[in-house]
C-alpha cells in the first residue's frame, strides 16, 4: 500500500526526530514499559499508612487536621469513577508527561545538548522508588508535577506576563495546599522575579492566584477546626524533631510542659517522626482521633524550649538526617522498618488491621469500599511483579549520586552562565530536602520530589549550547524588553 506524499513527508519527519533524540526516545520507551510492567505485576494501587486519611477525604471531603487535604481532594473530583487503578495510570502518566515537557523545554527553550537533557530527566523516567512512588496512593506525585511544572513555566524564556505569572502563582497554591513543605517554593518564586527585574503588575498576579488557594483553605481549616491555618499539627511535628535530643534531665522544663519530655534515652530513641504516633507516646496520640488545639500549642512551646536550650543538638539531628541519611549510598530502615519497606514494591498485598478507625469516621475497610466499590485489595501478578522487585534492587539514584548532581549544579551558579535560572531550580531542590529534617523528620519519600530539580540545575549549568550567533540589528530592536535577566 503506497502512501500519499503528505503522509509519506510526516512519516519522514517522525522517524528523523526520533533519530535527532534517540537516547531521550529510549529512555521514553523505557519508563512508559516499566510503569505498564508495575502496573500489571501490581493491579490497583499500594497503599500506605496516610492512604486511608486522603481516601476518607475523598469520601466525604473536609480539612483534615493532620495533613492538608489538596490530595484528598484530587482523589475526590476522581471518585465517580470509583476505580483505583486510574488513579495509578493518571499518576504514572503525570510523570511521563512531565518529563517529556521538560526535556523538550530543556532542549529548545533552555539550550541544554540533547544528550544532557536526556540525562536530566532519565532519573524520573527511570529510578525504581519514582516508579514504586507512583503506585503508591499518596500526594507526592501530584505534588512534583505542580511544583516542577510552576519552575519550567516560571523559568521559560521571554517575558514573565501576568498571565504566566498567574498560573504560576495558582499551581504553587494548589501544591501548598497538597504539601505544605511547598510554602517556601513561593518565596524563591518572587526572589528569582525580583532578580530578573519584572514589572509589578507581574507579582500583584503572582501572589493573587496563590494566596486564593492557600487562604481558601486557611479559611475552611478555621471554620472547621477554629485555627486560620493550613494543619493542626505543626507543633506536633516540631516536637517530634526535638524529641530525638531533649533532655529533661540536664534541663528542667516548665512545670506544665513536663508531661511532654520524650521516653528514653538519648541515643536509643525511636525515630523522631515515629515518637508521636507510638501507642504510649507523650502526645497522647490514638487511632482515629486528632490532637486538639491545646496539646499542639503545648508541644509547640516544649519544641521551643528544647531548642532554645540546646541548639547545637538540635543542630546535629538537623544535619545528620540532612548530610547523613540523605546523602548515604545505601539506605537504612528509616525511620521504622515498616514505613521504609513500603517503598518497595511488595511480595505480598498489604494487610489491614479490621476495624482500625480513620479520622472523620468510619475504619479503613469501609472508607475503601466507599471509594472504590471494592475491596481495594493490591492484586500482585506473576512474573510482572517479580521483575520490578529485581528492577528495584538494581536501579535507583542513589543519595551520594543526588549529593554529586546537587553540588554540580551548586558549582555552576557560581562559574557558568545562567546562574539565576540555575539556582531557580537547585534551590527547591535544596528546600524540599532540607526542610522536613528541620521541622518533622527524615523520611525517603522526600528525596524524590527534589530530584528532577537537581537533574535540571546541573543539566542548565554545564550541559547548554554555546552561544547562538548575534541576532541581525533589526530582530535585536524588535525583542521583548521587558524583562533582562541578570545572568543572561
Amino acid at each position: 500500500m503506497l502512501l500519499s506524499p503528505l503522509a509519506d513527508r510526516r512519516l519522514k519527519a517522525a522517524a528523523g526526530a526520533v533519530r535527532g533524540h534517540w537516547l531521550f526516545a529510549a529512555v521514553l520507551l523505557a519508563g512508559v514499559a516499566l510503569r505498564v510492567v508495575a502496573m500489571l505485576g501490581f493491579r490497583g494501587v499500594l497503599w500506605f499508612n496516610d492512604s486511608y486519611d486522603f481516601v476518607r477525604i475523598a469520601d466525604d471531603p473536609f480539612p483534615h487536621p493532620l495533613r492538608p487535604s489538596g490530595y484528598g481532594l484530587f482523589l475526590w473530583v476522581l471518585k465517580p469513577f470509583h476505580s483505583l487503578a486510574l488513579v495509578t495510570v493518571l499518576q504514572h502518566a503525570a510523570i511521563v508527561g512531565i518529563a517529556a515537557v521538560g526535556y523538550r523545554m530543556l532542549v529548545r527553550d533552555f539550550e541544554v545538548r540533547r544528550t544532557w537533557a536526556a540525562l536530566a530527566v532519565a532519573p524520573i523516567l527511570l529510578d525504581s522508588y519514582q516508579i514504586e512512588l507512583e503506585h503508591l496512593l499518596l500526594s507526592d506525585t501530584v505534588f512534583t508535577v505542580l511544583v516542577f511544572g510552576a519552575m519550567l513555566l516560571v523559568a521559560k524564556p521571554g517575558a514573565t506576563g501576568w498571565r504566566r505569572a498567574a498560573v504560576v502563582g495558582a499551581l504553587l497554591g494548589v501544591a501548598a495546599v497538597t504539601r505544605t513543605v511547598g510554602l517556601p517554593l513561593f518565596a524563591i518564586v518572587v526572589v528569582y522575579l525580583v532578580v530578573r527585574r519584572t514589572r509589578w503588575p507581574v507579582y500583584a498576579a503572582l501572589a493573587v492566584t496563590f494566596v486564593l488557594p492557600v487562604g481558601a483553605y486557611a479559611a475552611w481549616f478555621q471554620q472547621e477546626h477554629g485555627r486560620f491555618a493550613m494543619t493542626g499539627v505543626d507543633g506536633i511535628f516540631l516536637w517530634g524533631r526535638t524529641a530525638a535530643f531533649a533532655d529533661c534531665d540536664a534541663h528542667t522544663p516548665p512545670r506544665d510542659l513536663a508531661s511532654l519530655c520524650p521516653y528514653g534515652e538519648k541515643g536509643s530513641r525511636p525515630a523522631s517522626s515515629h515518637q508521636i504516633w507510638e501507642a504510649n507516646s507523650p502526645t497522647g496520640w490514638s487511632n482515629g482521633r486528632a490532637f486538639d488545639e491545646e496539646t499542639n500549642a503545648r508541644a509547640q512551646r516544649f519544641a521551643v524550649w528544647a531548642i532554645r536550650n540546646q541548639p547545637v543538638d538540635y543542630l546535629r539531628v538537623v544535619s545528620y538526617d540532612f548530610f547523613v541519611r540523605t546523602f548515604a549510598w545505601h539506605r537504612s530502615q528509616y525511620p521504622t522498618v515498616g514505613t521504609e519497606a513500603r517503598y518497595h514494591f511488595p511480595t505480598k498485598p498489604t494487610a489491614r488491621k479490621p476495624g482500625l478507625p480513620v479520622l472523620g469516621g468510619g475504619d479503613r475497610q469501609s472508607v475503601v469500599r466507599e471509594y472504590s466499590h471494592g475491596t481495594g485489595r493490591t492484586h500482585i501478578v506473576e512474573p510482572y511483579a517479580g521483575f520490578m522487585r529485581g528492577y528495584q534492587e538494581r536501579v535507583s539514584v542513589p543519595g551520594t549520586v543526588l549529593g554529586a548532581v546537587l553540588l554540580a549544579g551548586a558549582a555552576g551558579i557560581v562559574w557558568r552562565r545562567a546562574r539565576a535560572r540555575t539556582a531557580l531550580f537547585w534551590t527547591p531542590a535544596v528546600a524540599l530536602l532540607a526542610v522536613p529534617p528541620a521541622i518533622v523528620d527524615f523520611d525517603y519519600r522526600y528525596m524524590l520530589p527534589a530530584l528532577p530539580f537537581a537533574c535540571f540545575a546541573a543539566a542548565m549549568a554545564w550541559g547548554r549550547r554555546g552561544p547562538a550567533p548575534a541576532p541581525a540589528r533589526g530582530a535585536a530592536e524588535e525583542a521583548e524588553p521587558e524583562v533582562q535577566p541578570a545572568d543572561a
